[in-house]
This record gives C-alpha cells, structure tokens and sequence, in this order.
C-alpha cells in the first residue's frame, strides 16, 4: 500500500510487513517513507499554508463531505483492515467506522459555521463607534500522531479538524497499524484540497523527533504514552502542543441507583472491549458498600459470558493486544497486585498476545493495576463507605480523563462535576462514553488541550481580531 506526499501516492523499497496481533496473518504491506519524501511533504506544507487557510468553506467542507460518504460506502473493508492489523473484534471496528463516518460529517458542517462573532466596544466612551470581528486563524501546519488503539477514529480526529479550519496536516500513523490511515489517505486524494494540504507519512518511531522539532510544523497533535508525550512538551515548548496521554478512568455506583445488573453490564462491557485497549476503559470501580456484592457478583457474571476469540468472528467481544509485549506487561501487572493480596474474580490468564478479561478485589493502593493505565483487559472492584469517599479515591490519581457516575440524583452529579479532577463526567453510565462532536481531554496528567471536532478546530486555530472604527451600531 502507498504512501501519500503532499496528496501523491509514493512507495519506498524498505517494505513493512503489517501483521495481526492474533494469529500473525499478513494485514498487508507498505514502505517507510525515504527521508527525501518527508522532506517534500513538510515542505508542501509550509508552502501551501498561507493558501489552504484562505481556502473557501465551500471546498474543504465538501472534501469531507466526501470522505464521510466515501467511508460510509466501503465501511465494511475498512473495518476488516481495522481488525486485521490491529486484532480489534470486527464488531468494535464496525463502530469505530461509523463513528469516524459522523467525524468527518461533522468537520463538514462545522467548517461551514466557523464564522467568528462580532463584539460591540461601544461599551466604553472611549470606544464609541467602533466594533470587533473576532475570528479564528490557522496556527499553521500540523503534525498529527496517532496511536494503534484507533487507527481510523483517532486519525479521523486529527485530519478533520485541519482540514476543516484550513490547516495543513501531516499524519504519523503508529507503525503498528498504518495501513487504515494509508487508506484514508485514498479517499483524500480523491478530493480537490490543494497538493501540500495532506500527507500520510509511515516511518519509525526512533524517525519521528525530526518531524517534531521541524520549525515548519508549529503544532504537534500527539495522542498515546505519557512519557512519549511529555518528551514531545519538553523537546518544543515553544510550540503549540495537543497531548492525549490516556488515563485510569474509574466509575461509581452509588447507593440510590436501581438498575445494579445494567450498571454491572456497561462495566463489564467497558472495561474490556477492545482488549482494555481505550483510554477511558473503565479499570477503577468504586461501589458503595450498600450494593457492593450485587454489583460485583453482576460485573464477574458479565464478564464470563464475553466472547473471546478470533476478532474476525462478529461473537468475539474481546481479542488480543496488540502484541504479546503488551499481554506479557499486564499479566506480570496483575502478578504484582495478587502477590500483594488481591483476588482474581475472574480471568487472570494469558495465551501469548490474548490476556483473558479480568476482575480483581482487594487490591492494596499503591498497585500497579490502580496507579498506572493498564491498558489491557483489567478492570478493579473496590468498595466504598460514602460518595465523598469515592471522589476522594478518583481524584487520588494523577491521571484525569473522565469518570461514569451512575446515580439519579441531579445535585450528585453538579457535585461531581464540580469536585471531580477529570475531563469530563458521564451521568448514568460508564467513562468509556464519548460523542465525536464534543469536547474530550483530560486533566493532570492525561493532557493539555481537547479532542472533539469543534474543540479541536479552535485548538488548531488562534483568535484574530479586526476593529472597525466611526460605525454607527
């Protein structure tokens, strides 16, 4: 499969085998980008950036109208290139499709409204007969990086939004899984946007510093690792820098909420689709001690019943990480916690790259499984006293992202949103929850600044303002 250089498809001779994570079959096959090519996309870039941001509304919103459609009508190939490179069960790439379908729809019609607002300044004496246009302005060309975990959707939250504010856009897709963003790339060629306006550009890792430092690229859009994250911060600090750097999302069952088996069911469901492999996977459930056997007993019965297996088969509801590293890492993590004294419900297991859905009690603080992301199929039951109790225990760590609540009661939920150091709080349900159109991001350490396509277009863009002067208003 090509790459793509400032809209033209390319090909190198330092071929990349793509294989699955669950059996090791051939996804398919690209090139790592030659230095030469890089070299030209950043170049187009630079160059075609003062174009593209003047680009009619018109244009860039009717390119991703396109690609929206484009999607909707080889959704079923795209997710079977999802699962096959990244082992993802077919059912959940099927969703990730449809969701990056409404991103690029979205971008479409926010592109159409990004307008910019009117502001009177005869507020003051001194300011009598003069008003402010408010507008919003490319920052400048853009360098997206984005993780295994949704090769499509979160390349789709990258890509969208500059385009839609006119931004130009490199894309480093994670060399596990680039060959969806490759694709995506062929639905983009197929639009009209200027040459230089796009570039979908595998190479390694250990090449991507080059990328970040480059001048020509003033904003660095990274989603994945802490640490990788914080490097890029430390590396441009005078850029602007988007990080997206996960979290340990935790849920709560208070006491005034009566459908127990549901809330076990979205837990259980949340906490291991994908393989634990999201960033709002719920890993930290904390019930308060009035129904805590109900919910826990409800949560194990729920997780037995998913289906694992080859992600291919629409039953399997769990498959592997994306490598046996990555199940290794979350067995020896699970190890720790049960040598510590905590009690494996359910699971616990692993056959090279699958890790088998696990519940864990009792576990002491200080854990891995409770401090970092797990990041893999394991989620821990703990029960509470209070409410209070439980917010005290979510906003003990360091990372922020979202937090589920599941209560009835209105006041409850403003209180949590007020006292709780996330992103976002999810009412009724569990973290794992996420509309592509609204504002996603975190706190502490889980990042700086918001996904969501209209979030994102003003993260890409900055204010520009033009007083008038001697109107009558």
């Amino acid at each position: 499969m090509n790459y793509w250089v400032a809209g033209r498809a390319a090909s190198s001779g330092d071929v990349v085998e793509v294989r699955s994570p669950h059996d090791g079959a051939l996804a398919g096959t690209t090139s790592w980008a030659t230095p030469e090519d890089v070299e030209r996309a950043v170049a187009a870039a630079h160059a075609v950036a003062p174009e593209f941001a003047v680009l009619p509304a018109h244009a860039r919103a009717a390119a991703l109208d396109h690609v929206s459609r484009r999607l909707a009508e080889r959704a079923d190939e795209v997710a079977e290139l999802i699962t096959a490179e990244s082992g993802k069960p077919v059912k959940w790439s099927r969703i990730e499709v449809a969701r990056a379908v409404s991103t690029f729809r979205w971008a479409a019609e926010e592109a159409r409204r990004f307008s910019g607002e009117l502001q009177r300044l005869d507020t003051d004496p001194a300011a009598s007969g003069r008003l402010a246009l408010v507008r919003r302005a490319p920052r400048g060309p853009v360098l997206g990086i984005s993780p295994f975990n949704f090769p499509l959707n979160l390349v789709a939250h990258k890509v969208a939004p500059a385009i839609a504010v006119g931004a130009p856009i490199i894309v480093k897709p994670a060399p596990a899984t680039p060959l969806v963003a490759l694709l995506l790339g062929s639905l983009l060629a197929e639009t009209d946007l200027p040459a230089g306006s796009w570039s979908v550009l595998p190479v390694p890792n250990s090449a991507a510093g080059a990328l970040v430092s480059d001048p020509r690229l003033p904003v660095v859009s990274f989603t994945g690792s802490g640490p990788v994250g914080y490097s890029i911060l430390e590396q441009v600090p005078r850029k602007h820098v988007v990080l997206e750097l996960g979290g340990n999302a935790a849920a709560i069952v208070c006491p005034d909420w009566t459908d127990l088996d549901w809330a076990a069911q979205r837990i259980a469901t949340f906490a291991m689709y994908q393989g634990g492999q999201s960033c709002i996977s719920v890993q930290r459930v904390y019930v308060h001690r009035d129904v805590y056997d109900a919910v826990a007993d409800g949560v194990v019965a729920h997780v037995r019943k998913l289906g694992t297996g080859a992600p291919q088969d629409p039953a399997t509801d769990v498959g592997p990480l994306i490598n046996e590293a990555a199940a290794e890492r979350v067995e020896a993590w699970v190890s720790e916690a049960v040598s510590a004294g905590a009690r494996v419900l359910t699971g616990g297991t692993r056959d090279g790259a699958v890790y088998a859905p696990t519940v864990l009690a009792d576990v002491p603080e200080g854990c891995k499984v409770v401090d970092e992301e797990v990041f893999g199929p394991v989620v821990v039951l703990a029960p509470v006293d209070s409410v209070e109790e439980a917010f005290d225990k979510v906003n003990a760590s360091r990372f922020g992202l979202q937090a589920g609540l599941f209560t009835h009661d209105v006041r409850l939920a403003f209180k949590a949103s007020a006292r709780l150091a996330v992103g976002g709080v999810i009412v009724g349900d569990v973290p794992s929850f996420r509309a592509d159109q609204m504002p996603y991001g975190g706190v502490k350490e889980s990042g700086t600044g918001r996904e969501g396509v209209r979030a994102a277009m003003d993260d890409l863009t900055e204010q520009h303002v033009l007083v008038l002067t001697g109107l009558e208003l």
